[in-house]
């Protein structure tokens, strides 16, 4: 075996091992991975009052302090909202089951020639009143566990107030952290790694700082225009359409979806529903051609099937982290996946040609040459005009 060769495995190894790690340690790295995030928005500014001759510590508590503030401030914004929406939708509950039970279901049952036993509204609200009671039994024996665990109630707090002091503390140290790893990398790939880690940076920063914008501006929007339409759980429908909107066409699909079942149960008219279906079109066209382009920018490259995928998947791995992770660690394998392919097309694998060419494709290269032209007197390169 080749020292390269060698080295390769060793490498590989080191690398296996710390994602089998961060595997096992899943379920106890949630507060670790939402302050890391914090405190990755918040370096910049950091920097940027560095720069203005502040010291970092200061400069850190100015940025943790703004944040911290935001953070009450949306608090205290948002939550007698979401209260009343839902003390909105709870009460307007029953009129959208009347409505899918004596409007919806019968026009599915008619246009796709069901039979009528197919959708027995009986045999349906008996289903889900027994599913719903088994569902309310199960979450009132986990509430009431978890209640009753004086352990679950400490790491519930612990967590609360673990968030806050790791994003300080790492915030303080963020470029000391990134240059002591600098200096542990090996020799020979130190160069590489720290090239991938920069365009990781950015195309990290343009996901994280311009999705989270995009986001916020979205459900604002939704949640504005469905509010003017005369929607009555319009702001609750627009904040799940944006911040589902991180997964192409998931929060437009369902916010739509959602708004206009809302429209046809409160007004039972057209021109509510071509209202819902203009706040939603408009939406999309500035999702598509103003907020990603100048927000996000094309840096990411990530294709709407490969989002659902990283998804899916960091969900399925690491559970509620693997969500949270999982497009910011998609798009950072987006950047090994472009170095790879780069090191491929470089490759002998890739530039070795062929060893033997076909007799046919020789025979047409040796008559092509073959073809004599007679060169003009003037100029013997040149060949001469054709006559009329």
């Amino acid at each position: 075996m080749t020292h390269d060769t060698s080295r390769r495995w060793q490498m590989l190894a080191i690398s296996a091992v710390i994602i089998f790690v961060i595997w096992l340690l899943a379920p106890v790295l949630m507060p670790f991975a939402i302050a890391a995030m914090l405190a990755y928005l918040g370096d910049p500014l950091a920097d940027r009052l560095q720069r203005l001759g502040m010291g970092r510590s200061w400069a850190v508590s100015i940025v943790f302090t703004v944040i911290s503030l935001v953070f009450v401030g949306v608090l205290l914004l948002l939550v007698p909202l979401i209260e009343h929406q839902f003390e909105n939708l709870s009460e307007n509950l029953p009129r959208y089951v009347d409505w899918v039970r004596t409007t919806a279901l019968p026009w599915i049952q008619v246009r796709l020639h069901l039979d009528a036993n197919v959708f027995d509204t009986d045999r349906l609200l008996a289903t889900v009143r027994e599913h719903i009671g088994s569902v309310g039994s199960i979450a009132a024996k986990a509430m009431t566990k978890i209640t009753q665990s004086g352990m679950g109630i400490v790491t519930w707090l612990t967590n609360v107030v673990l968030i806050p002091v790791v994003a300080f503390y790492l915030l303080r140290d963020w470029d000391t952290m990134i240059a002591h790893i600098q200096r542990l990398l090996p020799r020979s790939i130190e160069p590489t790694v720290v090239r991938l880690a920069r365009e990781s940076d950015q195309v990290l920063g343009a996901f994280v700082r311009g999705q989270l914008l995009v986001m916020l501006a979205l459900g604002v929007f939704y949640g504005l225009g469905l509010t003017l339409v005369g929607i009555s759980i319009g702001p609750l429908i627009g904040m799940v359409a944006g911040l589902l909107s991180f997964v192409p066409y998931l929060g437009f699909m369902i916010g739509f979806v959602a708004a206009l079942i809302a429209a046809l149960v409160q007004y039972g008219d057209w021109t509510h529903v071509i209202l819902v279906g203009v706040v939603f079109t408009i939406g999309q066209l500035l999702e598509g051609y103003v907020l990603v382009p100048r927000l996000v920018g094309g840096k990411i490259g990530l294709h709407p099937v490969a989002v659902i995928f990283a998804v899916l998947a960091g969900g399925h791995l690491f559970g509620f982290l693997g969500v949270l992770l999982a497009l910011p660690a998609a798009s950072v394998v987006v950047v090994l996946l472009r170095y790879v392919f780069a090191r491929y097309r470089e490759s002998d694998l890739y530039k070795e040609p062929a060893a033997h060419k076909p007799a046919a494709q020789k025979l047409d290269v040796d008559v092509a040459v073959d073809v004599k032209v007679k060169p003009r007197p003037d100029n013997p390169i040149l060949p001469r005009d054709p006559g009329p």
